[in-house]
């Protein structure tokens, strides 16, 4: 997963490692910082061939060729084979390019059902057989698949839609920056705003106004945080994955 090759880059022999046996490497699990991608092709050479796969279909489900790894850069690929997908509303209407709605799936490869939960499946697919992800997502014209966000992770602020994977992508551009994520709070004026958990490059120093400032150069304004805090660390599954959950509950985003 990324935080696996986030972690790589700040290993003691990092600079050394010789890594020309890499044919590409593999991520999948959370969306994958294009900046990590450019920088395993900038500093080892070596390409990402990233993917996205779930536990309840697949387990892998999309690919991304290495050969398209910047062309296609943040995008998961395209669907295997036998899968179909695709991008619908909240009225489970197909959405045609560029549009985000949620994942949807079909095909011979979902599982038959949650141990010890019977009917449980039942309550994500829908009369059509679609599987739904709770995925967020968008294709583009050539039918590459992008991941926008979870749909529980995307907060509301004054009326629109804030996806924090696309503020994360933004914050991992500043050079101070080494793990982020952002999460929905509450807010009384405009329902809830967002917060940057940050954790910076070892030996490196940014402050919450230099990081907004910057953010609010590349970003819509209402997609920009109110705040920012500085942790040691943020919180990490087993997998690998950051815990979005602990940060809500230790901030107050429910």
């Amino acid at each position: 997963v990324p935080t696996m090759y986030q972690m790589l880059t700040q290993a003691p022999n990092w600079a050394e490692a010789d890594l020309s046996s890499l044919r590409f490497c593999t991520s999948g699990g959370a969306p994958l910082p294009v900046t990590l991608v450019e920088q395993f092709r900038r500093e080892k050479g070596v390409r990402f061939k990233q993917g996205f796969g779930m536990t309840e279909f697949g387990p892998g489900i999309f690919a991304l060729a290495p050969e398209d790894a910047i062309r296609k850069a943040g995008s998961i690929g395209r669907p295997n084979f036998f899968v179909d997908a695709r991008v619908v509303d909240d009225h489970n209407r197909p959405l045609p390019p560029g549009e985000v709605g949620e994942l949807v799936l079909k095909g011979p490869s979902i599982c038959s059902g949650y141990f010890n939960l019977p009917g449980a499946l039942d309550e994500v697919i829908d009369d059509e057989g679609w599987f739904h992800t709770g995925d967020l997502a968008r294709y583009d014209e050539e039918w590459y698949f992008y991941i926008v966000d979870r749909k529980k992770d995307m907060f509301i602020s004054g009326g629109e839609n804030v996806y924090p994977a696309e503020i994360e992508q933004a914050l991992y551009r500043h050079p101070a920056v080494h793990q982020c994520a952002v999460i929905g709070v509450p807010d009384p004026r405009w329902g809830e705003v967002g917060k940057a958990c940050v954790v910076l490059q070892p030996g490196a120093s940014a402050t919450e106004d230099e990081l907004l400032a910057f953010l609010r150069e590349h970003l819509a304004g209402y997609k920009v945080p109110k705040s920012v805090v500085f942790l040691d660390s943020l919180p990490i599954s087993a997998a690998g994955k950051i815990l979005k959950r602990e940060l809500r509950e230790r901030f107050g985003g429910g």
